[in-house]
Order: structure tokens, then C-alpha cells, then sequence
């Protein structure tokens, strides 16, 4: 019997990480899961939920000693970062340690829509980190899944869907046609699972994705199912442009407010995936990305349309 491929995850437990911890234990491939866990949360609750699934926690400081990191990586095969947005760079040093360590792949927090450089900052980061990586050499593979599913629910006058519609995207950029590739959460730890063991991935790009559709077509399915007429809430591309500068002096005035930063995010991705039409497949493919479904075409995700139906059963929250 072959020995199980072991994993060190960054975040586990939250929405990303637990997607890729269920993913690697529900996969036919045997994993051996690590969780990297802050010191002061290495005995909360979520934690220990994790244990009772046999999952190893273990505390490590990212930016503390870089031996200590290194022998807790020492026998691990992959390293996947699903870190907080706001400590990106703290993966740099965990890529340094990974390198000592001997690890065998590095997969950076991603987990996203694809884009050119000069689009988001906060992607420009992720493409600084992982530009740290090739400078180390150190085997890596980056995993995009396109826009969650959760954030792009549709409001309804009879309010069905009110506690899945997400304050900040409940929008229609432009006209409503610019194609979008759109991924459940719930899917990515399956999608990883795959990727991850997979020779033809390595010190490659991956877009993992379930299938891709406009802002329109989302509104339609959501009427045929709900049988209402979807609130529609236009945001036109002078608006999200006047948002994106009145949003930047903020931050560069105090790089440290997180309101600000946030704002900034939420309208990049706006201006990315609704104007720009950077989520796609064709993007991808253009960017460098290997296509998902070109390399495990027997591999499917929840669509949208179920995933709208289980909200109107009440079976999901959304985001």
C-alpha cells in the first residue's frame, strides 16, 4: 500500500480551508491532513472540531522562527495557504520554510478570480508572493475557482432569498451580459484534491471552475424557479470608476484602514469580473491557466441553478 500524501494547511478553518479539508478527506486519494493553527487559537473550538476528524493541529507563528516552521513542515508533501487576505505577505516567509523543508508543492492563497496584473492590488500582492516562490524555485501551483456562488444571489420582492443575498454584490454590472465563471464553495476542496497529486499541474495555473454564465441568466433562473421577478439593481461602469477613486485616497492615507481596504477589494472585483470581463475561461487560458474541465472532465460542482434552488427550500444561507 502507497503512502498517503501529506498536506499542511494554512487556515483550515475557515471558508476556504474547511472546503479543502472536506475535499481532501472525502477524496478517493488518502491524505494525511496538518493544520497550521495561530497559537492563540490552537484550542478553540473549530480547532478541536478538527481533531475529531483526524485532522493533526499543530501552532505555528508564520512570522516567528523560521526553524521552528521549518520542523513543522519537515515530512510534509504539499503546503496549501489559505490564508486572510490582509497577511498575504506572511506567506512569504512560510514559502522560505517550505523550501528548507523539502516540501514538494506550494500552493498559494489563490482561490479567486483570474486577472492581469494592474487590475486588483490585492491580486498584484498574490502575484508578488508568488513571485517570491520562483525565486525560491520551490514547486508550486496556483488554484483559481472564479467568483463564489454564494456571493451572487438574487433578491426577490417576497424577500425568499433575503438571508442569502449578499450586501455588496447584489448588483448587475453594465447591462448584465459580461460572461462570469462561477464556483460553490463547497466544490473547491474537491477541485484541490484533484489538482494537487496531479504531475501535469505542477508549476502550473489552474482554473477550477463549474460553469460560467452572466448576470442575466442568473436573474432568469432565479425568476423560473422562484417564480417572481428579481429585484435588479443596475450599477453602471461611471459608477463603479467613481467608487474606485474616491476609494484609493482613503487607503493611501491610512494603508492600515480596514474599511477603506475592503472597499477597495469589493470594487476591483466589481470593476474585474463585471466590466472587464476578466473571469472567464478565455481569459484564463490566455493568461497561461490550465482549463479544469480539460483536465478531469468526469469532475462536476453544484451549478447555480441548485444551488438557488436550495436557497429557496431553505436548505442554504448563501454567503
Amino acid at each position: 500500500m502507497s503512502s498517503p500524501t501529506t498536506v499542511g494547511i494554512i487556515g483550515a478553518t475557515g471558508r476556504t480551508g474547511k472546503s479543502v479539508v472536506d475535499g481532501l478527506l472525502a477524496s478517493e486519494t488518502d491524505f494525511e491532513i496538518t493544520a497550521l493553527a495561530r497559537p492563540s487559537s490552537i484550542d478553540s473550538a473549530a480547532n478541536n472540531a478538527l481533531r475529531s476528524r483526524g485532522v493533526h493541529v499543530v501552532a505555528a507563528d508564520l512570522t516567528g522562527s523560521k526553524e521552528d516552521l521549518v520542523k513543522i513542515l519537515k515530512g510534509i508533501d504539499v503546503v496549501i495557504s489559505c490564508i486572510v487576505f490582509t497577511n498575504l505577505d506572511d506567506q512569504i516567509p512560510l514559502a522560505e520554510a517550505a523550501k528548507q523543508a523539502g516540501v514538494k508543492r506550494f500552493v498559494p492563497c489563490d482561490f479567486s478570480t483570474p486577472m492581469p496584473r494592474g487590475v486588483m492590488e490585492m491580486h498584484d500582492k498574490k502575484e508578488d508572493v508568488l513571485a517570491a516562490v520562483q525565486r525560491l524555485y520551490l514547486p508550486y501551483t496556483v488554484i483559481d475557482v472564479g467568483w463564489w456562488s454564494e456571493h451572487s444571489v438574487p433578491a426577490v420582492p417576497s424577500g425568499r432569498t433575503d438571508q442569502a443575498v449578499s450586501k455588496y454584490f447584489n448588483i448587475i454590472p453594465g447591462n448584465g451580459t459580461v460572461p462570469n465563471a462561477y464556483t460553490d464553495a463547497s466544490d473547491i476542496g474537491t477541485y484541490v484534491a484533484k489538482i494537487i497529486t496531479d504531475p501535469r499541474t505542477l508549476n502550473k495555473r489552474v482554473f477550477a471552475y463549474t460553469e460560467v454564465l452572466n448576470a442575466n441568466q442568473l436573474a432568469e433562473i432565479m425568476e423560473e424557479l422562484s417564480g417572481e421577478k428579481v429585484i435588479r439593481n443596475y450599477l453602471s461602469a461611471d459608477e463603479i470608476q467613481k467608487a474606485l477613486a474616491s476609494s484609493r485616497p482613503a487607503l493611501v492615507k491610512n494603508p492600515t484602514d480596514f474599511s477603506a481596504r475592503l472597499n477597495l477589494v469589493l470594487y476591483e472585483y466589481i470593476n474585474s469580473w463585471g466590466f472587464r470581463g476578466d473571469n472567464t475561461p478565455e481569459s484564463a487560458a490566455y493568461l497561461g491557466y490550465l482549463d479544469f474541465k480539460e483536465l478531469y472532465p468526469g469532475v462536476t460542482g453544484k451549478t447555480m441553478r441548485t444551488f438557488f434552488q436550495e436557497i429557496l427550500d431553505g436548505k442554504k444561507s448563501g454567503h
